[in-house]
């Protein structure tokens, strides 16, 4: 009788344990040590991680990602330097200032978004760049990146400052009034707002994609025009890089299914309040240039394109060119 009660004990320790175990192992399915804190601005150099956030919120990614929204790159800096997050989306310049500001204390793992600027009129007399001659052009914000590549490009194509005008704006929101109230207004505008301002007005169309411009002034094995990139607290990398890669993989996979799954990717985008409208999403998504470049392409890329920033305005990328352990 107590060999056989013996042997009950027995086999219920060895079932308590096998779901003690299972309990356990349920627990672990995510690698919570090594979770990174996201941050992402509302802009096309978010619409990248669109899935990934997705995927994290429902628990289907191996790290227990926690992303968190800003409207401006100077919170996200702010929030990189108290070390209070991990890894961010932010414009291409911005990344080039934190690593001044914090000492090389980011490294760079990816671009994420290449040119988003397009000129948009309803002037059909403008065609190619040389026809910008003696017009006027309406952008956002003097001494800032979308300026930067105007010029560059405009000088690369011969002309100089006296050959146009630049009538600036605060925000993009005004350049797009002006060019529903006249057509013939030529506006430099960022996605979605280029596509936002032609659903809203059909006399209107995109003359020029400045990406193209860019890479045709460069040539062959030159640079394309970079908006955002993904920076990493270098604390982070060298503690967690099995975590950091997990998430290029996972951006990388993000990046395609936006592009294959334009529905799904726009209701995301309205949901995080990057677009207001779906219509405008599905239009705008494709022509924001949403990649994944890492490793060397994206060292020569982006390199590149600081150089010519640098050559515009120094202080546009914290006063000077970053050092190589900037590229990760």
């Amino acid at each position: 009788m107590e060999r056989r009660c013996s042997r009950k004990s027995a086999l219920r320790g060895v079932l308590g344990a096998i779901l003690l175990c299972a309990v356990l192992l349920a627990g672990c399915g995510r690698k919570e040590a090594e979770s990174g804190r996201v941050g992402a601005l509302k802009g096309p150099t978010s619409m990248g991680v669109l899935f990934l956030m997705e995927r994290a919120r429902q628990g289907q990614t191996d790290y227990a990602y926690e992303f968190q929204m800003a409207v401006g790159a100077d919170e996200l800096l702010a929030l990189m330097v108290k070390g209070e997050l991990d890894i961010a989306l932010v414009p291409a310049n911005v990344a080039a200032a934190l690593y001044q500001r914090t000492g090389g204390g980011i490294a760079v793992v990816d671009i994420n978004t290449l040119g988003v600027l397009y000129l948009v009129t309803g002037d059909e007399g403008i065609a190619e760049v040389e026809d910008l001659r003696g017009r006027t052009i309406c952008l956002t914000g003097k001494g800032t990146t979308p300026e930067a590549a105007l010029k560059y490009i405009l000088e690369e194509n011969g002309l100089g400052e006296d050959d146009y005008t630049v009538e600036y704006k605060t925000e993009a929101t005004e350049v797009a009034a002006l060019l529903a109230e006249d057509p013939d207004v030529i506006g430099l505008l960022p996605q979605p707002f280029a596509t936002a301002a032609l659903l809203q007005n059909e006399a209107l169309r995109i003359a020029l994609d400045v990406n193209a411009e860019w890479e045709r002034t460069q040539g062959e094995g030159g640079s394309a025009l970079v908006t955002g990139v993904t920076v990493v607290r270098r604390e982070f990398l060298e503690e967690h890089e099995d975590a950091v890669r997990d998430f290029l993989e996972e951006h990388g996979s993000s990046v395609r299914g936006i592009l294959e799954d334009l529905g799904t990717g726009a209701a995301l985008a309205v949901e995080a309040g990057i677009v207001a409208k779906e219509p405008v999403a599905l239009e705008a998504i494709p022509k924001c240039n949403l990649v994944c470049v890492t490793g060397e392409e994206m060292k020569k890329a982006l390199s590149a394109y600081l150089e010519v920033l640098y050559g515009f305005d120094a202080a546009l990328i914290g006063g000077s060119l970053p050092g190589e352990d900037f590229y990760y």
